[in-house]
């Protein structure tokens, strides 16, 4: 599998599971890079460190008010 340098994932999976996330994911009020986020962090850490996401989102938030789009 390639692995570049930049900061972005790609990644395929099946169209249906990708569906069942979004929808999962809109419940919960919660975008796709947070949760990944959020996930990674839990991977590699545990519970010992703060989330880049919290941050990530705050600052996300404060630029796209009334912007829309996840």
């Amino acid at each position: 599998m390639a692995r570049g340098k930049s900061g972005r994932v790609v990644l395929e999976i099946d169209p249906e599971l990708k569906r069942q996330l979004y929808a999962s994911l809109e419940n919960r009020q919660e975008t796709m890079k947070e949760w990944f986020i959020k996930e990674a962090e839990s991977l590699i850490y545990g519970d010992k460190k703060p989330s880049l996401a919290d941050a990530s989102d705050k600052q996300s938030r404060k630029t796209n008010k009334g912007g829309g789009g996840k």
